[in-house]
């Protein structure tokens, strides 16, 4: 269709089979039948139908494929290509999706928004949260994305409280390619991206890579940003199994800027940013955070026979890094160090420079067990992962002298976390389907002090059951599902902090999803009514800490609830 009169090459690809290029004429004269040969191999990226929602999963969800993500990468952290999903809202730190970006969907935000990779947990153990600045262009070797609103199936790593966000890299690409990418925009913003693929090398090997340079200097002053990446991933393939090393980096170095511009400032500078400022003169120039993450993945996928499979995967995540700022007027006993006798002068304060640095290790295991027969689907997964933590702050320059990098604070925090699921897809007929799906999830923390709190020890277990059940359906291109799903959410290390007088508690949600869809040969459009009801939910005080960090209390009782409409033509 639209297609000029003419000689025409037209390519024609299946995944499992290798493509075929046919040439055309327009108009046609006559039918052509193509037949396709099939790829005796594994080829299926397995590892994520155990934390995908299937096409007639009861759950609300959003698939974004390679051609639909490249369409608005353009260099900006992964929210800023969500922002146009329903529910979305974004944020960006220097103002223009480089740098530190946050996102919110259906209001949760990113402490409450589980992120795997490849179906390996994403989310920082600690905080919870998801910091896409370390990952620089990650999205540019990425295939699909999946985006669950609500609680969803059960998922690896932290609990989904409001939302699910999946990517895979793990396609497999057939011919061998290279491409150069290279964006600018407002700001001098610069995104400058290589890759390259083997293709299918022997009837066995794949290898692919990417690497890549992101830098601007931000709308808000001073807020720059220096990232760069790779991703190098290796893959076997044989008749039944396949056996895949991803290994990929990020670096970055950004100016901060995560304080935000005051109201009444906001109306005369726009732009103002007040990090740095402390210092005496012009804004301190290193006012920076600097980190660097290293992931290693390693997947085993095997076809045990035409009904059954098996996925194992074990990770690695290594995190260093640190911010510094410049502090005025500090109190020595603030930083453990004596006041200063001068002669007939105390002095009780200084200037000071100070890096507040993370060094933490992240590694674990997923598993999963697959079992199709027909429209009947059954699924039991889990995973097991640890994260080994150290806090610690040093002080690299003051105005009076100290010991050479003399570090104030020494803290280490750990915390192990194993789930186990199962999940069935029942056809009662070839339009009603019934889902169920149980998660048991077990979560320990030992927090050994904090910055401000080095006395303060935390020693939690927690223990959840997550239920979750659904009908679907499908008849002439319309569906309609239903769905009731249970969550339970341990609170962050920050949570324990602000309520040492208090500890916090863990969140429950009840949430209630209710969608039709419609689907047509050129697009679909749909909408959802949903009611999330929380026990326990940890919200905003309004108070920060002396690094911007939020202040949270448990309320007993809570609500979301909306409706949500989409299209897609």
């Amino acid at each position: 269709k639209n297609l000029k009169s003419g000689n025409h090459l037209l390519e024609v690809s299946s995944v499992g089979y290798k493509s075929h290029d046919e040439k055309v004429n327009i108009p046609a004269t006559s039918d052509i039948d193509i037949y396709l040969e099939k790829l005796d191999l594994m080829l299926q990226p397995i590892e994520i139908r155990g934390v995908r929602a299937g096409d007639k999963a009861p759950f609300t969800k959003t698939n974004l494929s390679k051609r639909e993500i490249e369409k608005v990468n353009m260099g900006q952290d992964l929210p800023f290509v969500l922002n146009q999903l329903p529910s979305v809202i974004v944020n960006s730190d220097a103002g223009n999706g480089v740098g530190y970006t946050g996102i919110r969907i259906r209001g949760t935000d990113a402490t409450r928004i589980n992120v795997t990779l490849n179906g390996i947990p994403y989310n920082d153990a600690e905080s919870q949260g998801t910091f896409f600045v370390d990952l620089p262009d990650f999205v540019s070797s990425v295939n699909s994305i999946q985006v669950q609103r609500g609680a969803g199936t059960s998922s690896n790593g932290s609990g989904a409280f409001g939302a699910t966000i999946n990517m895979s890299t793990n396609d497999f690409i057939e011919k061998a390619y290279g491409e150069s990418n290279n964006v600018f925009g407002s700001f001098n913003t610069w995104k400058n991206t290589l890759k390259a693929g083997t293709g299918l090398l022997n009837e066995k090997f794949t290898v692919d890579a990417r690497l890549s340079s992101v830098t601007s200097n931000g709308y808000i002053d001073r807020a720059s940003s220096k990232l760069k990446s790779f991703y190098l991933s290796g893959a076997f393939f044989s008749d039944n199994s396949s056996l895949r090393l991803n290994i990929f980096s990020g670096t970055a170095k950004t100016y901060q800027a995560w304080n935000g511009v005051s109201g009444d400032i906001l109306k005369t500078n726009r732009t103002y940013n007040s990090a740095g400022t402390e210092k005496p003169g012009e804004p301190y120039d290193n006012e920076t955070d600097n980190y660097q993450q290293d992931h290693y993945q390693l997947f085993y996928n095997r076809n045990l026979n035409s009904k059954l499979s098996f996925n194992v995967a074990t990770f690695l995540s290594r995190g260093k890094g640190y911010y510094e700022q410049y502090k005025a007027s500090k109190k020595f006993t603030d930083y453990g160090l004596p006041v200063l006798q001068i002669g007939d002068s105390t002095i009780y304060r200084t200037d000071l420079i100070r890096q507040l640095w993370l060094d933490n290790h992240y590694y674990g295991s997923i598993f999963s067990l697959q079992y199709k027969n027909k429209g009947l689907q059954w699924l039991t997964g889990g995973g097991w992962n640890r994260y080994d933590g150290k806090h610690y702050g040093k002080i690299i320059w003051a105005n009076y002298e100290i010991p050479k990098d003399y570090t104030w604070y020494d803290v280490n925090a750990f915390k192990t976390d194993f789930n186990i699921y199962s999940k069935i897809q029942y056809p009662i007929n070839s339009r009603l389907y019934l889902f169920g799906d149980i998660q048991y999830r077990n979560v320990h923390y030992q927090l050994n002090g904090f910055r401000d709190n080095p006395d303060l020890f935390v020693d939690n277990q927690y223990h959840f059951i997550n239920p979750k059940a659904g009908v679907t359906y499908s008849v002439d291109g319309w569906t309609g599902y239903f769905s009731y799903a249970l969550a339970n959410k341990e609170p962050n290390r920050d949570d324990f902090e602000a309520g040492a007088t208090q500890q916090p508690k863990p969140e429950t949600l009840h949430d209630f999803e209710l969608g039709i869809e419609r689907r047509v040969y050129n697009g679909s459009w749909g909408a959802t009514l949903y009611y999330m009801n929380y026990h326990n939910q940890l919200v905003l005080t309004g108070k920060i800490n002396d690094v911007g960090a939020y202040v949270r209390t448990n309320i007993p009782n809570s609500y979301r609830m909306g409706i949500e409409l989409q299209g897609k033509w």
